[in-house]
């Protein structure tokens, strides 16, 4: 029996007859939109102004697409099933973002995720609608599919060194091509080049990889036309070959977990020729990937026109043969297999056969490429990354470090969140060692961390509800009909696994293929009516198209805004590199911070301008300018660090370092692992207390020591943290006790007159080498806090000797002090 909305007979599902052009209109924005946002639209990582400016275009693009919709759906909106009423419930996922905004941690970060979930829900709406007509699904498809393929051309370009051709293409339409070449499409970390094509970062890259993988694989099995077929398997080779390139481990890892599962879906013919599709272009692939990368690694150092000419004729040779193979195989074989197996497809579980031997296949493989010298095929640097796939490998230790730390976070924000953004604001105060990391690896975790138990639940809800809902009607639907939006399934299907691992939904680009293929799939599930719900259609539509209506325009005058108060902060950078005007600078300052108050980055610059007028004048007017700013400012970005710094240096600018030593005080535990914050407590404690020493305030003294040597002591406490680390994980960033910093915690405690602590804190920096005036100085307050004991080092003493004759004599004038 055919599904309701799966069946040809569903008319009020699909537009019939001759389009109108606002229909064409509308497709042709959602091609364009999706065409664009790849190459705009970077990792939402921060603050950073190059990187806002396209969020918000995208946000001002997305909603004149919902008006287009709202003129050419209006008759067609009711809210009579459940279909329906995903309409609504997305709406929901904007709003769980607008209730952390309460107790968000960065308002300015936390504004800039509302504006992108209602990209998201936007995209979901238009494509629930427009994804059900069969002739717009269809040009959706395509398009999806080739700007796909555009963007593995466009990351193979770079890979051959010909980077100046791409950027020369991509400068039309992207503002991060810097002196003729797209930043950053081959990256470079401690496993040397890695493929990133237009996403910047090499995991993400294969995720969205190893989604069209399996829609080119989809497409070469349900083309009708030889040229299709030939076609989609002749992407498969460049394909593999990028995702191979990547390095991505994680990528490595979750392909097989889609692909069984994608497998579950096919009829026995069809997940066989998925496996046969994979396996031909899978060792085609390995079999140039020596080749390939090595002149790949070549050219990036010293690009060759004929390096670059072999690359790509290997690569095109290989592909061009899978392409063949690929028209060959459905022309004749795919045929036959499926008459072949047919009598065992009816069989319930007869799907389930196939993907639980491929499991143990895989299983195999990776034992081959791993354990024996079969890795020996592949180049050096994709071996030596499979030989570190283990679970006591840095990268793994590291990110179950980041999903512990993430509930640590969730537990003081466990409602509604810490608001968008709040892993890169909270993560330093919470992390279980210094590392640096704005994103927690793991889209889930870090979803639930910015919106609590509430919104997590709810998008949750939404995501598994239109999953349940579409696997029913795929189920009850024809193979035609569970052809025509299969695509989406494996688009959002392979996304939001890999992100499991990673942060690939922090690109705007991936959430807009994730929603809009959502809506892809909620467009065609299996639909109930709801009849306690139902509303009557002119009702539902004026009531509906009102508030997204309302809600839509909101979001299109924030988004103008924002880009006019980025675009001021971008021009006064520009104007500081050519001009010394305080007023020119200031000028586009004013704007942006009349739009964005807590804009950091213009907040910094404006602060640090008024400083300069200040040094320059001694005029107290601007000193209050530039401290009201930043208090100001970290009402709503209290965890911004730079600001703090700033305001830090405001006060010790006009010589009041009581008020600077407050603020690295009070906020040192948003900062627990930087070991220079822990230094300014040190170093300016001491001379806060040697100042109150000398004006007889023995209060003071004790305070600011106090302070200080509390501070000496979380660093002991941390360095002996960091030593119980797993053996596989990296400590990240420095943390460690400095000479400098081992004598003047040593001085304070005795001078608190604790001479056993004293002791405790100097053995910490004595060496062998005493050639420095630090060092002989740590030892001879060192001896001198013995002697306070009753104790004493004779050799110590005798090797200081040999250095300051007159040593004994200044060990006992330390010894015999008072204080």
């Amino acid at each position: 029996m055919s599904n309701p909305v799966y069946g040809k007979k569903a008319a009020e599902s699909r537009i019939e007859g001759k389009k109108p052009a606002l229909f064409w209109v509308l497709v042709l924005g959602i091609i364009l939109f999706l065409t664009w946002t790849p190459f705009q639209t970077g990792l939402f990582n921060g603050q950073e102004l190059q990187f806002e400016k396209p969020i918000f275009w995208a946000a001002i693009l997305a909603t004149l697409l919902l008006f287009l919709w709202i003129a050419q759906f209006y008759k067609s909106i009711q809210l009579k099933d459940e279909r329906d009423w995903l309409a609504v419930g997305v709406l929901l996922l904007p709003l769980t973002y607008i209730l952390s905004l309460i107790s968000a941690a960065s308002h300015s970060l936390a504004m800039n995720m509302i504006i992108i979930n209602c990209i998201y829900a936007i995209m979901f709406i238009i494509g629930l609608y427009v994804l059900r007509d069969k002739l717009g699904n269809r040009i959706i498809q395509n398009t999806i599919m080739a700007v796909a393929y555009l963007i593995v051309g466009f990351g193979l370009l770079h890979w051959f060194g010909q980077g100046q051709t791409a950027g020369a293409i991509a400068k039309w339409f992207s503002n991060t091509v810097l002196n003729g070449t797209y930043t950053h499409a081959v990256m470079t970390d401690s496993n040397g080049l890695r493929l990133t094509s237009v996403f910047q970062y090499a995991n993400t890259y294969a995720a969205f990889l190893m989604a069209f993988l399996f829609a080119a694989v989809f497409f070469v099995t349900t083309s009708r036309k030889w040229y299709g077929q030939a076609f989609h398997s002749f992407m498969l080779v460049p394909i593999i070959v990028s995702l191979l390139l990547t390095l991505s481990r994680g990528g490595l890892v979750m392909l097989p977990v889609v692909f069984v599962l994608l497998l579950l879906f096919l009829k026995p013919a069809k997940q066989l020729l998925w496996i046969l599709y994979c396996g031909i272009a899978g060792v085609t692939s390995l079999i140039i990937s020596k080749p390939i990368t090595e002149l790949g690694l070549s050219l990036n150092e010293a690009f060759s026109s004929s390096g670059a000419l072999k690359g790509w004729g290997i690569l095109l040779g290989a592909s061009a043969v899978v392409g063949l193979l690929g028209w060959v195989i459905q022309s004749f074989i795919a045929p036959k297999l499926e008459q072949a197996v047919g009598h065992w497809s009816v069989k319930k579980t007869s799907n389930l056969w196939i993907p639980l031997g491929s499991v143990i296949i895989g299983g195999l493989l990776i034992f081959l490429f791993i354990g024996t010298n079969l890795k020996n095929v592949l180049p050096q640097n994709i071996s030596v990354r499979l030989e570190n796939i283990n679970f006591n490998q840095h990268s793994v230790l590291e990110r179950f470090t980041f999903y512990k730390d993430a509930m640590k976070v969730l537990a003081d924000y466990p409602i509604i969140g810490a608001g968008g953004g709040a892993w890169a604001s909270l993560y330093e105060q919470y992390q279980n060692n210094p590392y640096t990391s704005r994103q927690a690896h793991n889209f889930f975790l870090q979803y639930l961390i910015e919106v609590g138990i509430v919104g997590f639940v709810i998008f949750m809800s939404f995501i598994l509800y239109t999953f349940y809902k579409y696997i029913r009607g795929y189920i009850k639907g024809s193979e035609e009909e569970r052809n025509s939006h299969f695509l989406y399934l494996i688009i959002v299907l392979s996304i939001l696994i890999h992100s499991i691992l990673d942060f690939n939904m922090s690109y705007v680009f991936m959430g807009i293929l994730v929603f809009l293929g959502l809506g892809g799939m909620a467009s065609v599930m299996d639909s109930k009516p709801m009849k306690k719900w139902n509303v009557q259609d002119s009702t539902a539509r004026n009531i509906y198209t009102a508030v997204v209506g309302l809600a839509s325009i909101i979001v299109l005058i924030t988004s103008i805004r924002y880009v006019q108060a980025t675009e001021a902060g971008m021009e006064a950078r520009r104007i500081v590199q050519v001009s010394t005007s305080f007023e020119e600078i200031k000028a586009p300052l004013d704007k942006d911070l009349s739009i964005r108050p807590s804009h950091s980055e213009s907040v910094l610059l404006l602060s640090s301008l008024y400083q300069s007028v200040y040094q320059q004048t001694q005029d107290e007017d601007f000193f209050q300018l530039s401290t009201t700013l930043l208090n100001k400012a970290l009402e709503d970005e209290p965890y911004n660090k730079s600001m703090l710094n700033r305001l830090i240096q405001s006060y010790e600018m006009i010589q009041q370092p009581e008020q600077a030593y407050e603020i690295l005080v009070n906020n040192s535990y948003k900062f627990k692992w930087d070991i220079n914050w822990f230094e300014q407590i040190i170093y300016k404690g001491y001379d806060l207390g040697m100042k109150a020493l000398g004006e007889g305030d023995t209060a003071g003294k004790e305070k600011y020591f106090n302070f200080a040597t509390e501070a000496f002591v979380k660093v002991q406490e941390g360095i002996k943290h960091l030593a119980t680390l797993p053996e596989g994980q990296l400590q990240g960033n420095p943390f460690e006790n400095t000479p400098d910093m081992i004598l003047h915690a040593g001085k304070m405690y005795f001078m608190m007159n604790q001479p056993e602590q004293a002791s405790e804190a100097l053995k910490l920096g004595i060496q062998e080498d005493l050639s420095q005036t630090t060092q002989q100085e740590i030892v001879r307050w060192y001896l001198a806090a013995l002697q306070k004991q009753n104790m004493s080092d004779d050799a110590l003493m005798e090797k200081l000797t040999q250095i300051d004759p007159n040593a004994k004599q200044n060990v006992q004038q330390l010894s015999d002090l008072q204080f």
